[in-house]
């Protein structure tokens, strides 16, 4: 039987939809020596957490690595495709579920929940309630979305159907756009907009993104909301930023150093929410990704290409490799 190596835990029943297929093994640790100590007999890995590059020339019988969610950030593809490993993700799975948790922080800032929630807890009613005095309103504000691919679309529909909020977009590719949004260059974008939220993916061309300039340039109370990765903010830079109040606030769901130390300067900020990276996280988008995660899986195993294949140039050398497939 084949054997299918997660580096993580799986919804139930996508645990239950692969266990009918093939032998299902979960990482002990989602860290590197972990994976490669125990994951060198996998023919299809379920990737949750970076994978060392050398894994795929070790890893002999591997045929795939299925991305549990959309980003390839976790998986060194040229290193897979020199091996001829397939690369597949699951795209869109939990757009929605990011999207609402980027209305859902950029709500809790305006109102500035979290030194409501401490005050009421520490002091008691009255002293929670005062912070309402200083606390905004959604309405009015205008949103930039940097990187409108499915999750930059979804907060586009929830931020101006949903709200009535008007929206800018930075993108590549501005033909793709909704008609009621207007794209704009990176400065003139985070000069504009109220409630920045950074979507896109991290390349060569997006880390550090949003540095010293483009803080420069914010309105003083403008919030900064991030899911997409930490990298493409200069973390300094954006420290500075809050502590001058040269920002009004963040929401950060990722960061460059990843978990992040309690020690670190953002976690005594008021106008910081944190997030432990699971703003696409939750029982619904699990199974959501995870039934098509194992899907791709099963159709690998069959013998077949999965739909969502990121290396197409692969394919002769995966041919090689596995003849009788």
């Amino acid at each position: 039987m084949a054997t299918v190596f997660s580096t993580h835990e799986l919804h139930p029943e996508v645990s239950a939809m692969l266990r009918g297929r093939a032998e299902l093994t979960i990482a002990s640790s989602p860290r590197g020596a972990a994976i490669l100590d125990e994951g060198m007999l996998a023919d299809v890995l379920v990737v949750r957490a970076p994978i060392p590059p050398e894994y795929f020339s070790i890893a002999k019988n591997l045929r795939a690595a299925v991305r549990h969610g959309a980003g390839l950030d976790m998986i060194p593809v040229d290193a897979a495709t020199r091996a001829g490993v397939l690369v597949a993700n699951v795209p869109g799975a939990n757009a929605r579920t990011v999207a609402e948790h980027v209305m859902f922080t950029a709500i809790a800032l305006l109102r500035g929940f979290r030194k409501m929630d401490r005050d009421l807890r520490s002091q008691g009613w009255l002293a929670g309630r005062r912070n309402a005095d200083f606390a905004h309103e959604l309405t009015g504000r205008t949103v930039g979305i940097i990187g409108m691919g499915n999750i930059g679309r979804e907060v586009h529909r929830i931020a101006h159907h949903g709200f009535g909020l008007p929206v800018f977009s930075h993108t590549r590719t501005p033909q793709n756009n909704p008609p009621d949004v207007t794209n704009l260059e990176l400065d003139h974008l985070v000069e504009q907009a109220d409630i920045i939220v950074l979507c896109c993916p991290l390349s060569r061309e997006t880390e550090g993104l949003i540095g010293v300039r483009q803080f420069s340039l914010m309105k003083r109370q403008a919030l900064l909301v991030n899911v997409s990765r930490g990298a493409i903010v200069d973390e300094t830079a954006l420290v500075e930023a809050l502590l001058r109040g040269r920002i009004g606030g963040a929401a950060l769901d990722v960061f460059r150093e990843q978990p992040l130390a309690l020690s670190h300067p953002l976690f005594e900020m008021d106008n910081v929410i944190i997030t432990p990276h699971m703003a696409g996280i939750t029982e619904e988008s699990m199974l959501r990704m995870g039934s098509v995660a194992a899907e791709e899986t099963i159709r690998i195993l069959n013998g077949e290409l999965p739909r969502n294949l990121c290396n197409r140039e692969v394919v002769d050398a995966y041919r090689k490799r596995f003849p009788r497939l």
